[in-house]
């Protein structure tokens, strides 16, 4: 599943190919097809996201809340829309210049109110990439907790945005044992973390992948070959199990928390 990013560097792209432009909707798959119709010839008034949920703005017409969900994917550019198919949930395409995005396997793909759309944000945690997002409501919920703190950085009513690659990272950086509650966390290690995690997600928009390790443990500084895998980015214990963490050498352990794999260093995060 994308992580906040993602949909954040999405919002953005769309900002830049559709926004003040008129559009042509349509949904080929025909799911969407009723409010593609109320939509195809208006302009695209605004793009945001919140944690893993993207909105588009179509002014009163309301707004298009599309969640990517695991098997969710989004093709866009500048340039010519190719054939439309089947499996196309949302087309929206831009001429002069040309522009396209199409839309396959969402989750959610629907048009909603404000008020609905207000409902979606009550329901999320705050979003470190939002910048009137309050890191103090986040904190209110992991102390008095006895979750550990790996499944409530995963909850998106938690934090929302913070996906498998984030929550394992985070906590290496900060050498927290993923298996210590919520209430255990001490406040400076919060306000320690959640900057941390505003300036990796802010790099991931920007760079459009996830680097997490440090300038002293990249690949040049210590002459170590790159990571390659299908995710890209530099990390330092995600999907790296059974390989030696770059620090400390230990075993990276792999095991599974809230049917997800959580990956950690048992050496540099002690309880």
């Amino acid at each position: 599943m994308p992580e906040g990013h993602t949909i954040h560097r999405l919002a953005q792209d769309h900002r830049a190919l559709f926004l003040d432009r008129r559009l042509r909707v349509s949904s080929p798959q025909g799911k969407f097809s009723d409010s593609a119709a109320l939509l195809d010839g208006q302009p695209l008034t605004a793009a945001e996201a919140h944690g893993k949920h993207l909105f588009l703005g179509f002014g009163a017409l309301g707004w298009v809340h599309v969640h990517l969900g695991l098997f969710g994917t989004v093709d866009l550019g500048a340039r010519p829309a190719p054939p439309p198919t089947d499996t196309v949930r949302l087309r929206l395409r831009a001429q002069a210049p040309e522009a396209y995005m199409d839309l396959r396997g969402p989750t959610a793909c629907a048009l909603l109110t404000d008020g609905e759309k207000a409902a979606v944000h009550d329901r999320l945690g705050p979003d470190p990439l939002r910048p009137d997002d309050d890191a103090e409501r986040a904190w209110a919920r992991i102390s008095r907790s006895r979750s550990t703190v790996a499944a409530l950085l995963m909850d998106q009513k938690v934090i929302a945005g913070v996906g498998n690659v984030y929550r394992a990272e985070v906590l290496f950086r900060h050498g927290i044992d993923p298996y210590r509650t919520g209430r255990d966390l001490a406040r400076a290690e919060w306000d320690a973390i959640w900057p941390d995690l505003v300036a990796l997600m802010r790099e991931g928009v920007r760079n459009n992948r996830i680097d997490t390790v440090r300038p002293e443990h990249t690949p040049e500084a210590m002459g170590r070959p790159p990571r390659v895998d299908d995710h890209g980015g530099e990390v330092y214990v995600y999907r790296r199990a059974n390989l030696p963490c770059h620090i400390c050498h230990t075993e990276i352990r792999r095991a599974d928390l809230a049917a997800r794999n959580l990956f950690w260093c048992p050496t540099c995060q002690r309880r």
